[in-house]
Parts: C-alpha cells; structure tokens; sequence
C-alpha cells in the first residue's frame, strides 16, 4: 500500500528452467484486486499460453496470501486476519500457519526495531484511515484525528497482547480494543514467500512486483548490451512535480527493492499533506524523510525495514541499516537530498561492483 517502483527494462521470465531455448516473445500480466494495488509481471515465454498459465500460477499463490492477511473483508471458508480482530479479547482463533509465520517475523522486526513497525498499531491506523477517507471524499471539510482519539487508541497497541500459540495453531489479542494491521509487512512478506516457493520449483529467473515490492528471483536470462544480466529497477521520484519520474536506478540480481514514500496515500488538510506512514512514538505521519528505499534478499524484511527507518531520524536508521548484513538503503529527504548507507551506491546504475 505505501510503495511504487518503476521497472526501466524489459523483465525476462523462466517459466521453466529444462526447457530448450525457443523464440521468444513479451508479455505482461497485470493483477488489480491483490492487495488493494496493481501485481505485475512483464517477461518472455515460447508462447503466450504458457505466460498465461504460469501468470495465473504466481496470481493464484498471492490471492491465497492477500486473503489471509486481509484486515477489511471475510471470504468464505477463510480464517483470516479480520477474523482475528473481530474475536479480539473473546476467543483464540485456529489459523493456518502462514498466518502465524508472518505474525512471528513481525514481531521479531518490531523487537529489533525498537517498535518503529508495528503490527499492532491498527487502533491508531484505523482512525487516520477514517479521516483520510472522509477528507479525500470531501477536500473542503478535511480534518485531522484528535489527538486525545489518538492516544486513547496508542493504549491498545501493545504487541505483546497478540498471544500466538504455535502448538494449537491459535492467535488471540489478549485486549479487547487491539486491532492488527499488518499493511507494513503483509506485502513484502507475501512477495518473499511466492518468490521463494518458485525458486524451489526450480525457476531460475524472475521478477515479481507486488504494489511495488520487487523480489527478483536470480538475474535476466539475457544480458544487455554490456553484458550485465542484473534487473534495472527505477525508483519512483518522490517530487510529483519533477519531470524526472525516476530517481535513481539500481541493478539487482536475486534481491528486493522495496520503497515508502509520502506520495502516494495521503490528504490534504489545511493545505498541508498528511501521509499514512504513522510514527508509533508521535501518532502522526513520520516527517523526517519523502522516501526510504531498502535493498535486501528478503522482501519482508525490506517491506518492514522500509517502514522502520521512515520513522527513525537519519543517523539512527543509517547506523541501524549499517549493522545489518546483506542490508543497504537510500533516503530522500524532504528538500530532495539523497542519502545512503554503507554499500548502497555500489548498486546504482553505471557504478562498478
């Protein structure tokens, strides 16, 4: 929901990796419906019948993801996210296991984060949520939440209340008025959990994009003109009023890219944009930065560290970004500066590595 990444180049798919090499063709599939944002895959197949196929394959693996990590809608014969919410403070409820994975990762990522991404912060989302939606509805009389509102609901944020019970394969919010919002992770985590279930499949070279969480599976099965088979991702400008629509380039090879930034989800009240990244500490959108983007293997691990560092002042995300091995990330700031950790710029296009 927060991020958007442009793909510079054509994107090359292995839809199996023992075929023998035909002619090739592009094609591209687009999904609306996951996730509430647009999944895209654009590659090469021998035909269009098996792009499709293997299309609908990778489209079938994220539905089953976008609904159990669904906070808004019930689907039939599915435990899910919003199911848990709804029994908040009245019964365990029996999910499937996926749904505990991602839970257990997000609160992992909270607790070496210092709580900068939280899963549990849905009480507090849900009221910006509401007054986004109204303000976007009617611009006029737009308004910002109460702070009072705000804080009330920051007490039924604690993550520790989510009681996960791996033995019974149950989750139960122990407070009654928690809410779970798993928008900081649920995408990314659900790329990296599809990306790597083709890779056990034996595909050597994809690239899928969920709402902008790019996980590249290996490199181009063709290298560009200079020989490079890595992906040439765009990130996205965070300066609408740029010509430029790309910020930067970055050349990938079996890593994401994902990216947060101010620019897509917000409203304006009083002439000033509020965007929806809340920092957990103020209860407002976090201001410190116009994007974040991280460079990593794991594509959950991106989406949560894309959302942590944007509520962190810089010093505090790039020592914390440093630490990490296999971690790098760029932040925009808001005059249009672009900083960067350690290893970062060794990916920007026309850099040698």
């Amino acid at each position: 929901m927060k991020k958007i990444i442009i793909f510079s180049l054509v994107l090359i798919l292995l839809l199996s990796s023992g075929c023998a090499r035909t002619e090739t063709k592009r094609f591209q599939a687009e999904f609306l419906s996951l996730f509430d944002t647009v999944t895209t895959i654009v590659g090469y197949s021998d035909s269009e019948v098996h792009f499709k196929e293997f299309a609908e394959e990778i489209r079938g693996k994220i539905e089953e993801y976008h609904r159990l990590y669904d906070i808004y809608n019930d689907y039939e014969g599915i435990v899910n996210v919003k199911t848990i919410n709804d029994n908040a403070g009245i019964a365990p409820v029996a999910v499937d296991r996926r749904i505990i994975d991602m839970l257990k990762f997000a609160r992992d990522e909270y607790e070496a984060t210092d709580g900068t991404v939280n899963v549990a912060l849905g009480a507090v989302l849900r009221i910006w949520h509401d007054y986004r939606d109204a303000g976007l509805s009617d611009p006029e009389n737009a308004e910002l939440p109460p702070m009072e509102a705000l804080r009330e609901a920051s007490r039924h944020t604690d993550i520790h209340d989510v009681i996960i019970d791996e033995e019974a394969s149950t989750v139960f919010l122990k407070d009654p008025q928690l809410r779970l919002d798993v928008g900081a992770v649920a995408k990314g985590y659900a790329a990296e959990q599809v990306a790597s279930y083709f890779e056990g499949q034996g595909i050597t070279s994809l690239l899928l994009s969920i709402g902008g969480n790019v996980r590249a599976v290996g490199g181009k099965l063709t290298p560009d003109s200079t020989g490079d088979r890595r992906w040439n991702i765009g990130i996205q400008n965070p300066d609408k009023s740029s010509p430029d629509a790309e910020i930067m380039n970055v050349l990938i090879n079996g890593i994401s890219v994902v990216s947060s930034g101010i620019y897509e989800r917000y409203y304006v009240v009083d002439g000033k944009p509020y965007h929806h990244i809340i920092d957990p500490a103020t209860l407002i959108p976090a201001d410190y930065f116009a994007q974040v983007t991280i460079l990593c293997r794991d594509s959950g691990l991106g989406d949560a560290l894309s959302t942590a560092v944007f509520n962190m002042p810089l010093e505090q995300g790039r020592d914390y970004i440093n630490s990490l091995e296999g971690v790098e990330a760029a932040w925009v700031t808001k005059d249009g500066a672009i900083e960067y950790s350690d290893g970062f710029e060794a990916y920007l296009k026309g850099q040698h590595t």
